[in-house]
């Protein structure tokens, strides 16, 4: 998937694509990777994170050395870029350069990056149009920040998968420490809120609920109970 270099955005979902997609949109820590995988297995359809391509491109651009001020370096970058996403024994594999970089990208200081490079407008363009690109068979469940509102806004089905900041980070903190690794919870928690001030006030595309999404609000509800929520009201619309 690498040179794609198509002008965005352009009109290019039927209606019959519309109808295949799911959104799964929300703040960092709500559980939509979870949540999203669960829902795609459900329906046999295909799983897209694009959480994990802007990690992956910030990854990029950070052992290159590239100062997201320098449009032409980057374009530069962007136009090699050789990103894919392949699914492998129920879970997707993050493939960049032909590296798997699926545990280098899950970190907090990734999500970080990731971002500050999401709200540059090349990065955004680029990986738009290769979101794009994998949603034309339809059958997608995408998650992400703006798949409701900017990448799918004529899906049929959108979700806004919230929780508040204080359980994101609980969740969080527990991640961290069934890896081994020791974590500052008043760190975790500062990240999360600097992260979703970020992302809701950026000016391109910015962190927000679709007019139309569904607000699921997960602080009080494990995955199975937000993905059978979600099923019923596909299986119901």
């Amino acid at each position: 998937m690498s040179g794609w270099s198509n002008p965005l955005p352009q009109p290019w979902m039927n209606y019959a694509m519309a109808e295949n997609i799911v959104t799964i949109d929300g703040p960092s820590g709500a559980g939509k990777s979870t949540v999203s995988q669960m829902t795609a297995a459900k329906l046999n359809y295909t799983y897209l994170d694009t959480g994990a391509m802007y990690r992956a491109v910030g990854l990029k651009i950070e052992r290159a050395g590239i100062d997201l001020a320098d449009e032409s370096l980057l374009q530069a970058l962007l136009d090699g870029l050789d990103l894919s996403l392949v699914a492998e024994g129920g879970e997707t594999k993050v493939i960049l350069d032909r590296e798997d970089v699926s545990g280098a990208i899950r970190t907090a200081e990734m999500g970080m990056i990731a971002s500050r490079v999401s709200a540059n407008h090349l990065v955004r363009k680029k990986l738009t149009a290769l979101q794009h690109q994998l949603g034309r068979n339809g059958s997608v469940v995408a998650e992400g920040r703006d798949m409701g509102t900017v990448v799918f806004p004529d899906a049929k089905y959108k979700f806004y998968l919230d929780a508040s900041a204080e359980e994101r980070a609980r969740r969080r903190c527990q991640q961290l420490r069934e890896k081994g690794q020791e974590v500052n919870e008043r760190e975790i928690l500062a990240q999360i809120v600097k992260r979703d001030q970020d992302d809701s006030s950026r000016a391109l595309a910015p962190l927000k609920p679709a007019s139309d999404a569904i607000i699921v609000d997960s602080s009080k509800m494990n995955a199975d109970e937000v993905v059978a929520f979600m099923l019923r009201y596909i299986d119901e619309k």
